[in-house]
């Protein structure tokens, strides 16, 4: 007696003929006649995968004789059916509101899977995936898929397969080789402006070769294969679809982190070397001496990273649209802040530099007297620190938000190094003295240094009126990718200095060589000389010695090489 479950796809002729029996209403084995299997596919398998549930066929035959179990196809026909029952994978609660998520923030979804197309289908939409009005193009069989992106020649044709991807959401009995076809066809495709991002997720063997050619490859943790993980870029140790959200939403937040670090520091190096070129070319000095500057890097790089980088993401992140491949990394939106702010501190650090001995009512200007820090240079350098403190807030925000104190106080870090530069300033200017290039100001002195600096807040909103199209397009910068021509070309300039690098060194190192040879000939001399004074007292004249000195047969020098021979023995790719 031999029982067997398999798919409910074998259970007709077309495929196999593994059925030809089957338990009739009064519990007796009768023909399994095309009708029957009509009415079994109508009313019991389609009804269940339109339900979402994976049918499996239950059948059974008496063996009388002696089976080949390794001829899988001989052993399984002629069997008799004994039920059809439907197995339900269900969805977790949480996967509708990720792919919700997800398609909020321009991400779409598409399933791949071996399932019928009933039962894809309907899956789909219990997911989300799939709206009740979507269908027609938007779900498609593996076979179909094939001969729609294939020529008559069977190759690949990209121009066919743009036609095909938009629309489509669900993919039904596909193969391996179909996912690789569409996720390899959507990263090469250049029917969007910026070109597509793909990631994929799998668990078994076959998911492969998809795993590894797509941008980011998620693998299962639990019910992954070793071969899946290997190929993946990353692993979801707990099989969840929200997980992917978490991704998509970590990814943003770095890429922000870098865009809100290099809207900031390029708006103080702006000002700060134009500062120092126009005060330096007026008045043959430096405005901002050699320690605040130090101070000022210190805020520019160390701290504004550590604060600007630590941000945590929040669920703002997925409202607006990913980026593309071409996106640049500096947007309009942020050079339009750039050059904002800076017009601003340039604004103000020039009237402080050229008016402020008469706007503060100073006797001296910081420039007129080198040796010692005087309040004015003091109160250009206190005013200069303070609009980057203030600017760093703005910096939070780098997509033209206006309220750049949302969330603030989530980021302790963020408001630890805002609270840690407000204390060491004022240490440095009350206390620094001639160290720090700086003296003690008043409290009306103060008062105007930090209003200069707030000041960045209240501009800062007036840049944000300002819209981004005012910036020329072509002024973004990063926006091209490398040619395959110019990476290649990039390559060889690289390990080309790198050779030269190599040579130079080789070169240091055979004049070390020979400085320590010469050092040690001198050595053996000079031995070799006292030996023979000691010896000879009586030649003690100047004249006899070096006589004696250069005379080949009265000195013989262990290890010393004939004159005749090279100093340097070198590599024949040594050219010294």
């Amino acid at each position: 007696f031999l029982c067997t479950c398999y798919r409910s796809s074998g259970i007709n002729a077309e495929y196999g003929g593994r059925c030809n029996h089957i338990i009739g209403e009064d519990g007796t084995d009768v023909a399994l006649t095309a009708k029957t299997y009509d009415r079994l596919v109508e009313e019991v398998i389609e009804s269940m995968a339109n339900d979402a549930l994976r049918t499996i066929c239950v059948a059974y035959k008496d063996v009388t004789e002696e089976l080949d179990w390794d001829d899988e196809d001989a052993t399984l026909k002629k069997l008799t059916c004994i039920s059809i029952v439907g197995i339900e994978d269900p969805v977790r609660p949480e996967v509708p509101d990720a792919i919700k998520s997800c398609q909020k923030a321009g991400v779409t979804i598409r399933m791949v899977t071996g399932d019928n197309l009933i039962t894809a289908r309907s899956i789909a939409r219990k997911c989300g995936i799939l709206t009740a009005e979507q269908d027609g193009g938007n779900i498609l069989e593996g076979k179909t898929f094939h001969k729609l992106v294939h020529d008559e020649n069977g190759a690949f044709d990209q121009d066919k397969f743009d036609l095909v991807w938009p629309s489509l959401r669900v993919l039904a009995r596909s193969s391996p080789s179909d996912k690789y076809v569409l996720v390899t066809g959507i990263i090469t495709s250049k029917l969007s402006k910026n070109r597509e991002v793909v990631a994929v997720t799998g668990d078994g063997t076959n998911d492969a070769p998809a795993l590894k050619a797509a941008d980011v490859g998620f693998a299962m943790g639990i019910a992954g294969t070793d071969v899946a993980k290997n190929a993946s870029d990353i692993i979801l140790t707990d099989d969840n679809f929200t997980s992917i959200v978490k991704a998509c939403m970590w990814g943003r937040n770095v890429y922000d982190s870098i865009s809100k670090f290099l809207q900031f520091q390029l708006t103080v190096n702006v000002v700060a070397v134009m500062l120092c070129f126009i005060g330096s070319c007026a008045n043959g000095a430096s405005p901002l001496r050699a320690v605040p500057m130090l101070w000022v890097n210190l805020i520019m790089d160390t701290f504004a990273s550590l604060a600007l980088a630590t941000e945590p993401p929040t669920a703002d992140l997925l409202n607006r649209k990913p980026y593309g491949r071409t996106k640049p990394l500096i947007s309009r939106t942020m050079l339009k802040n750039i050059i904002g702010h800076s017009i601003y501190q340039m604004i103000v650090m020039l009237v402080i530099l050229f008016y402020g001995d008469k706007l503060f009512e100073l006797d001296i200007k910081s420039y007129e007297e080198k040796d010692k820090p005087t309040v004015h240079g003091t109160i250009l350098f206190n005013a200069f620190v303070w609009m980057q403190i203030f600017n760093e807030i703005n910096s939070r925000k780098c997509h033209g938000e206006r309220n750049v104190f949302k969330g603030i106080f989530n980021n302790y870090i963020f408001l630890g190094v805002i609270l840690g530069t407000t204390c060491a300033q004022v240490i440095l200017i009350q206390f620094g003295g001639y160290a720090f290039s700086t003296t003690g100001l008043n409290w009306y002195q103060w008062l105007i240094c930090v209003a200069i600096g707030a000041g960045e807040l209240i501009w800062g909103q007036l840049v944000a009126t300002v819209p981004k199209t005012i910036i020329p397009s072509g002024m973004r910068l990063g926006t091209q990718p490398f040619t395959q021509e110019e990476a290649t070309q990039a390559r060889m300039l690289w390990m080309r200095s790198l050779k030269r690098v190599q040579h130079q060194i080789r070169v240091a190192n055979a004049f070390k060589r020979a400085g320590h040879e010469r050092h040690r000939r001198l050595s053996l001399l000079a031995e070799a000389s006292s030996n023979s004074f000691k010896s000879n007292p009586s030649d003690a004249s100047p004249a006899h010695w070096w006589t004696k000195k250069s005379s080949e047969s009265d000195i013989k020098l262990k290890g010393m090489k004939p004159a005749s021979q090279p100093l340097l023995e070198e590599e024949d790719d040594t050219n010294v």
